[in-house]
């Protein structure tokens, strides 16, 4: 995806400081990152979702949440949008110590990159596709690899769980990453409120005369605040699928000397390929497997579950590909930006070509998001635009314009289109392997 292709569809983030983060290539070909207002793709998913929900009543009471003033305690930490929650609030932590990563560099250090498809575990009565590891593994694979002592706790009672985080920022002067649940998040959207239990913020302060907490959330374009009554909500959410339980994490000291970067950071990459192409074909679940099984299921979907259930596991899929935090695209996005990064400090010119063969993937998930949410919306394959008409990606960034007789896309073209996924990213991986093998 290019600068100027990075979707500008304002909808649901009309009025609030919530902004989408994109990964995206200049003429040059090198990463920005580059803010976005939403995608009609995105849209179309999330007001399905929004038709069945069974909280309508309640959310029609939310409301949102404008900016505070903030006039208690806080630590001196600068701001810093990222395009995921939780490689965002490991970077503003890494920051307040003086380590500078990159957020593509975090992602790619913690082997944050893969799939699964679980159709034993169940979120909103819906199988479970994710595209990254498992939340809260990417702090602690970046702590161990740079020797840095940390710690996360779970809580009881709501009670404990604001007491300790009162003594890390205020007398222990020590920013705290927290997971909270989005649906009580008074600053989000309420149509992007659901329940999610894995959104990472930062506490970095506190008003006490005001009982309002100082939060850095790298998907708010600002700082933000939020009440002790909201935040103690949002720790220990009711409902969802993963019980939190007062979450949160912060960093208690520092190695004498950190590592060199290029060993870590081929070690990794073996290690992403590893995850993405290592399992035997039986493991169905997980990986490139995990994407060929998507494959083959989605096709069925319409006749095996009728029309009205088989677009709500469509839309599942699209809002956890392009909004819940797990990043398809964008991940895929990041990675590259990660593997240019990582060429300029190794010196290993060949990755810079994995570079944008992940780029062109990821392409092809941003296109596999448009087609799903023709059929969604059920919306003819001619309206698929021939330029950047609405921010949306442009024809040349998947296919060419659908020139057979069909008026709509079908799931067996979604089929086919994750199964050409699947074997490119297994191509890539392999390969991508045996290269950074060759450097150990």
């Amino acid at each position: 995806m290019r600068i100027e292709e990075v979707p500008q569809d304002l909808k649901y983030c009309k009025d609030a400081v919530v902004r989408d983060q994109n990964y995206a290539v200049d003429n040059d070909g090198r990463y920005h990152m580059v803010k976005s207002d939403g995608w009609t793709a995105k849209n179309d998913a999330l007001d399905l979702a929004l038709e069945e929900d069974e909280d309508k009543e309640e959310r029609s009471r939310m409301t949102l949440q404008t900016a505070d003033i903030f006039e208690g305690t806080e630590l001196d930490i600068s701001h810093q949008p990222a395009a995921h929650c939780e490689n965002g609030a490991i970077s503003t932590l890494l920051h307040y110590y003086g380590i500078e990563l990159s957020e593509p560099m975090i992602f790619g250090l913690a082997s944050g990159l893969f799939f699964t498809h679980l159709t034993f575990v169940k979120m909103g009565g819906m199988p479970v596709t994710s595209f990254r590891t498992f939340p809260g593994v990417l702090f602690k694979r970046i702590t161990k690899l740079f020797g840095i002592k940390s710690r996360t706790q779970r809580f009881f009672s709501h009670k404990a769980a604001m007491k300790k985080l009162d003594e890390l920022i205020l007398h222990k002067q020590t920013p705290v990453g927290c997971v909270v649940g989005m649906y009580e998040l008074p600053y989000m959207p309420k149509e992007y409120r659901f329940r999610f239990n894995g959104h990472n913020i930062c506490i970095t302060g506190k008003d006490e005369s005001r009982k309002l907490y100082r939060v850095l959330d790298s998907n708010a374009t600002q700082k933000v605040t939020i009440s002790a009554e909201d935040l103690a909500k949002v720790r220990f959410p009711a409902g969802g699928v993963y019980p939190l339980m007062g979450q949160m994490y912060w960093i208690e000291s520092l190695p004498k000397h950190l590592p060199d970067l290029k060993p870590l950071i081929l070690k990794s990459i073996h290690k992403t390929c590893w995850y993405m192409v290592s399992q035997p074909k039986f493991i169905k679940y997980v990986g490139t497997n995990g994407i060929l099984y998507l494959s083959q299921r989605i096709r069925n979907w319409d006749t095996v579950m009728g029309k009205r259930r088989a677009l709500l596991n469509l839309a599942q899929v699209v809002r956890m590909l392009e909004e819940i935090g797990t990043g398809g695209a964008g991940f895929r996005f990041m990675y590259g930006a990660f593997l240019q990064e990582a060429a300029d400090i190794t010196g290993i010119s060949e990755l810079n070509d994995y570079c944008l063969r992940i780029t062109d993937i990821g392409d092809l998930w941003r296109d596999f998001a448009y087609k799903a949410s023709r059929i969604i919306k059920g919306r003819s394959i001619k309206s698929h635009p021939s330029s950047l008409e609405d921010g949306r990606i442009a024809t040349e960034l998947g296919e060419t314009r659908e020139r057979s007789s069909k008026s709509q896309y079908t799931y067996n073209d979604l089929g086919d289109l994750l199964q050409d996924i699947s074997e490119k990213e297994r191509i890539l991986f392999l390969e991508l392997d045996k290269t950074v093998r060759s450097y150990m």
